[in-house]
């Protein structure tokens, strides 16, 4: 049967396995499971899920963008968006590689209970910070640090909350679930920590997404 990991991936980890370039953090230290394999990418300074599986044709369905999948980021952002910035998100961004879908973009307050970066983003004393939810179902490569750039507000942190389906709800960071793929889902997810023991995979309570 199928199997499907939902990772919370720390910040400066790599979305693989092995590191040709060595001394980089890897999947490895972090996922004791055989033969699963990223269904997409997040970059290493970017925080989040990560969907892993060991079928080749899920894999394919959540990876390659024709699929659609909508994909949700937490950003926070240097400056404080104005309501222009966003629609222009919403709308799509003239990127050098052409202009994005449309997309969906909104502020919120920060998450609650979001765990600390290490190491902390730099900010600074006179300039404010803000975060933004940004919905895309598309992957460039740094799309969404490109496109908040591109309307005047450089991202600082970036935390992919999900994927179709799929969230960060009770995976701390560096913690992953094993869950049943979309045709085989019944009953509960079997929670593991990062050792693949049972019963251990992070926070208990569940916390709400922000409105």
């Amino acid at each position: 049967m199928s199997r499907l990991i939902l990772f919370n991936k720390p910040f400066g980890v790599l979305s693989q396995f092995t590191d040709s370039e060595h001394g980089r953090s890897t999947l490895a230290p972090y996922i004791p499971v055989p033969k699963v394999v990223p269904a997409g990418r997040l970059d290493s300074d970017s925080e989040g899920l990560l969907v892993l599986t060991d079928d080749g044709a899920l894999q394919a369905r959540i990876a390659q963008p024709h699929h659609k999948l909508p994909k949700v980021y937490w950003v926070q952002v240097e400056g404080l968006p104005t309501g222009e910035a966003l629609e222009r998100l919403s709308q799509g961004v003239e990127l050098r590689d052409g202009l994005t879908l449309p997309a969906q973009a909104r502020a919120i307050p920060e998450p609650p209970g979001l765990w600390l970066r290490q190491p902390p983003i730099r900010t600074r004393a006179q300039i404010p910070t803000a975060w933004i939810e940004v919905t895309l179902r598309e992957g460039r490569n740094r799309q969404v640090r490109r496109m908040t750039a591109a309307v005047g507000f450089p991202t600082l942190r970036l935390i992919r909350y999900s994927v179709g389906e799929w969230t960060l709800e009770g995976l701390a960071p560096g913690m992953w679930r094993e869950t049943p793929p979309p045709a085989v889902r019944s009953g509960a997810h079997r929670v593991v920590n990062s050792t693949g023991l049972p019963g251990c995979g992070g926070p208990k309570a569940r916390r709400p997404r922000p409105r």
